[in-house]
């Protein structure tokens, strides 16, 4: 073969250097290789050190963990029965976040909305800030299972901000009673009683505050007061009321007539676990004032909202140990209560979560390339 058909066949390329490319055409891609990898250096060291706070978090709190867990062989002195109770009402606040999230999705399917649900809440428990990553796993799944993204994202968001402000919504109607010092009926059933009369009152405070501007105007203009009271360093709020105005609006669009339905399902997702609390409470054979339990409860809950440790970890173990004590309760009592509550409420539903997870994918199937966005 002579040279020059060898060289036809078998061209050399030039290297980088020898390519004519301007300058002023290789510096923006230049920049942009730098600016990703900047970009994943930063994403990577903020990762680091959210893993090293939650260490040093679980660092703190693990006294009082490690007090709560080893309880556990008190656990099979317990009447299974409450155990029962507990499980029901669990269940029963399941089902109503499941309905809740039915609503704001705006489908008629269980199946999917309980599976996607259960899967993302027990992988939110298992990872450091886990909320972020157990909603996009949720997102994935209902998309799976042909939802609209549009609707899932906008649903589930509108189905979270609902619960959250019922969470908040529930102190306020039992501080009045509880600073007042009125006496109140310390029994399980009358507790109970406490409860149907919080939903009712919820219910009501909620339907006031969805279908009134005024209402909602002047409670907006009541947090926005107490915060730049409270909160003097930094530029105040002005804008709070009209704000709500906006995310109530949203809610209320997405919502459309089945708005109250919505807020008794979330209404009914804490009462129930509250109720689980009184519950464990009971088998103990401790039975303090349910109002200062409901707060106790509230608080709790606020707590594993924490996004240090997964599903509030230890934060939750606790404060909710201490405010228990605070609300009467006997120490001892106050631990063993703790953990049987939170044996139905935090450490079973994580199998039941990834069950859910493998029944969803053998319906719906898996598409890798909707990955999870954490």
């Amino acid at each position: 073969m002579s040279e020059p058909e060898r060289r036809r066949r078998h061209p050399v390329l030039p290297n980088a250097g020898q390519l004519d490319v301007p300058p002023e055409a290789r510096a923006p891609v230049e920049g942009e290789l730098r600016a990703e990898v900047k970009a994943d250096r930063g994403k990577i060291l903020l990762r680091l050190a959210f893993l090293t706070v939650t260490l040093i978090a679980l660092y703190i709190l693990w006294p009082s963990l490690l007090t709560v867990l080893e309880s556990w062989p008190d656990l099979l002195t317990l009447d299974p029965l409450w155990f029962v109770a507990m499980l029901v009402l669990e269940f029963a606040s399941f089902v109503c976040i499941w309905g809740l999230q039915r609503l704001s999705l705006r489908t008629q399917r269980w199946f999917a909305v309980a599976t996607a649900q259960l899967a993302a809440n027990a992988f939110s428990r298992v990872v450091p800030g886990g909320a972020a990553a157990g909603g996009a796993l949720q997102y994935r799944m209902l998309t799976e299972a042909g939802e609209q993204p549009t609707t899932v994202g906008t649903g589930l968001t509108a189905a979270s901000l609902i619960s959250t402000g019922t969470l908040f919504m529930l102190p306020l109607l039992v501080v009045p009673a509880a600073i007042a010092g009125r006496p109140t009926p310390s029994g399980l059933a009358q507790a109970a009683w406490l409860g149907g009369v919080v939903f009712v009152v919820g219910f009501f405070v909620g339907w006031l505050l969805i279908t009134h501007d005024r209402a909602l105007l002047a409670t907006g203009r009541g947090i926005q007061r107490v915060r730049n009271l409270v909160v003097r360093k930094g530029p105040r709020t002005s804008d709070l009321p009209e704000r709500l105005l906006v995310e109530r609006n949203e809610i209320r669009h997405s919502l459309g007539a089945n708005w109250w339905k919505a807020l008794l399902f979330a209404l009914g997702n804490w009462l129930f676990d509250y109720l689980a609390l009184l519950a464990a409470l009971a088998a103990v054979g401790s039975f303090p004032r349910p109002s200062l339990v409901l707060l106790a409860y509230s608080a709790s809950m606020v707590l594993a909202m924490i996004p240090i440790t997964p599903g509030g970890l230890g934060f939750v173990e606790a404060g909710l140990t201490g405010l228990l004590a605070l609300a009467g309760v006997n120490a001892g009592d106050a631990v063993l209560a703790t953990l049987a509550y939170r044996m139905v409420s935090f450490w079973l539903p994580l199998p039941a979560g990834g069950v859910a997870a493998l029944l969803h994918r053998r319906r719906y199937g898996h598409h890798p390339s909707e990955g999870v966005v954490a």
